[in-house]
């Protein structure tokens, strides 16, 4: 990578005192240097303004002021990007380790090299304890399989590393979603096949579980939206399994708890949509 080459972190924030200060050490603690900090903050009341200015020699970029979400944060903090691959991180989420940058440089060469403008290592899910409740992240065919035949979020966006070229030639996020503009976008992105480069093994962040997501109706419904945005079928197997433990979701976390819902849950889509993606990979051999 050479040294014009440049990592722009995106964290948007809204009242996030209580993580804030994790995520950004996780940033400014990676041993890659080529690195630059935006944070957008939709008007904070609880002590966020405060980190931030007692960490401004850390960050590229940052405002305080309302917004209407956290792709409308995103999108703002686009226009003050300058890097060549660009990485979005949860307020109340964080960089695994150190040298998360520095071990994804050689993929990020060999990306840019084949024109591949996406890449992706694998995220941890965990709860308040900081234990890990699953491991997310598996191969492109499987990933792609889900996004678009299955109608399921098979991804997290704190494993993926987007290079600035996927927004100039699919645009930047539809603020209509409030909690799938990063599905839709990739459905625009990749509807016609493409790849991306996912490298197996690397834990990129830790995702602190009880975010926006954890809204699973909601979730469930707008990625329904946005299939039928793109014209794709929306009423699937898989789609409609989620959206039946979506209902269910609130009576199984009471019963078994976070971290054991979050584990069957997550074992539970990776099963029904490998069955899909074997599924769909037989007939398409079977066709040829």
């Amino acid at each position: 990578m050479t040294k014009k080459t440049l990592i722009s972190v995106i964290i948007a924030v809204y009242n996030g005192a209580k993580t804030l200060q994790r995520c950004i050490d996780s940033v400014s603690n990676q041993t890659f240097k080529n690195k630059e900090l935006i944070i957008i903050d939709g008007g904070s009341t609880d002590g966020t303004i405060d980190i931030l200015k007692a960490n401004n020699d850390k960050i590229a970029y940052w405002i305080s002021e309302p917004d209407n979400g956290i792709y409308n944060a995103w999108n703002k903090a686009l226009e003050h990007a300058n890097g060549e691959w660009i990485y979005f991180l949860g307020s109340d989420d964080y960089l695994w380790e150190n040298k998360v940058f520095e071990e994804l440089e050689t993929y990020l060469i060999k990306a840019e090299s084949e024109s591949i403008q996406l890449v992706y290592g694998q995220v941890a899910r965990v709860n308040e304890n900081n234990e890990i409740c699953c491991i997310d992240g598996s191969s492109w065919d499987h990933t792609w399989n889900g996004i678009m035949i299955d109608g399921v979020c098979t991804f997290t966006h704190q494993g993926m590393f987007h290079h600035r070229n996927l927004f100039e030639s699919y645009g930047i996020f539809n603020e209509s979603f409030k909690i799938v503009g990063d599905y839709e976008l990739l459905i625009r992105a990749f509807k016609q096949g493409g790849y991306a480069l996912f490298v197996n093994g690397l834990i990129v962040a830790g995702m602190q579980t009880g975010g926006i997501t954890d809204n699973c109706i909601k979730l469930v419904k707008e990625t329904a939206r946005a299939r039928q945005y793109h014209q794709l079928r929306v009423i699937t197997i898989p789609w409609l399994i989620s959206y039946a433990w979506a209902i269910s979701y609130p009576s199984l976390n009471y019963v078994l708890g976070s971290k054991n819902t979050r584990y069957l849950v997550n074992f539970g889509k990776l099963f029904v949509t490998g069955i899909s993606h074997k599924k769909n990979a037989f007939l398409k051999r079977k066709s040829n």
